[in-house]
């Protein structure tokens, strides 16, 4: 991370009105803007934090991209997962360094790369999709940002019910699936006596459902909750809410497997 950019690194540029631009380097690529060009040469071999100019006069300071700005710049099939909601999941699902994690659908895989770089190189991540357009969008997001396909990830054509046959086990399990409760005794027979179980959905409809299914399926300790992010202005004579917040995304459900 503290190399200066080289051909095929990623930068996150910024202009002076905060918006984003994701490129990727190579010698003698140009970056097209309604302010001009610029020559990617004029940040190959210079440090994050290097401010530049297209040749529209255009201000530009580029950085290496956080995980955020690629879940938002990402090509997606499926819609992402947001960068709001991927914090809470990683930290209600206490997902952690060296766990087993089982995920269904894979979808453009923004929660599948916030998951694998959670467990690290010790973990395991099992990740289904029954969609192959989707989990072909997905390997080419994981290996864009994390630059392969890390060996903690498996990703697996089909229906998450198909881990029945495997035998796995699992310490976590996480779901954005439009019916979860369908899936739930596979999930239970592969999940560890206290292991824990995440569903994201977007309607209260869903989660009502899902809820009154689940202490049937063997899980208790259940929550649910949303997050609301509203960004604010700090300015020398001003402080204020944005005008404009990032409201309902989805439901996030945690519930604990039962011995």
């Amino acid at each position: 991370m503290s190399a200066p950019f080289g051909p095929g690194d990623r930068a996150l540029l910024l202009d002076q009105r905060g918006r984003r631009y994701l490129v990727r380097l190579q010698s003698g690529g140009t970056f097209h803007s309604h302010a001009g060009t610029l020559a990617h040469d004029e940040l190959l071999g210079r440090s994050e934090g290097t401010a530049v100019e297209t040749t529209g006069g255009m201000r530009l300071v580029a950085f290496r991209p956080r995980l955020a700005d690629d879940v938002l710049k990402m090509p997606r099939g499926a819609q992402v997962i947001y960068p709001k909601d991927l914090g809470p999941i990683l930290i209600e699902a206490d997902v952690f360094p060296g766990a087993r994690v089982l995920e269904a659908g894979t979808g453009s895989g923004a929660l599948t790369i916030a998951l694998a770089r959670a467990i690290g190189p010790t973990g395991r991540l099992v990740s289904y999709e029954v969609r192959d357009e989707h989990r072909e969008r997905a390997a080419a997001n994981v290996a864009a940002v994390l630059g392969a396909i890390p060996p903690q990830l498996e990703l697996r054509a089909g229906d998450l019910r198909d881990v029945a046959a495997t035998g796995e086990r699992f310490d976590r399990c996480l779901l954005d699936v439009p019916e979860p409760w369908t899936v739930l005794d596979a999930v239970a027979a592969a999940l560890e006596p206290g292991g824990v179980l995440g569903s994201y959905l977007p309607t209260a409809g869903q989660v009502q459902h899902l809820v009154g299914a689940l202490p049937e399926a063997g899980f208790w300790h259940l929550e649910t909750s949303e997050t609301l992010r509203r960004s604010w202005h700090v300015g020398a004579r001003s402080v204020r809410p944005e005008h404009r917040m990032v409201g309902h995304t989805g439901f996030l459900t945690i519930a604990r497997r039962l011995g």
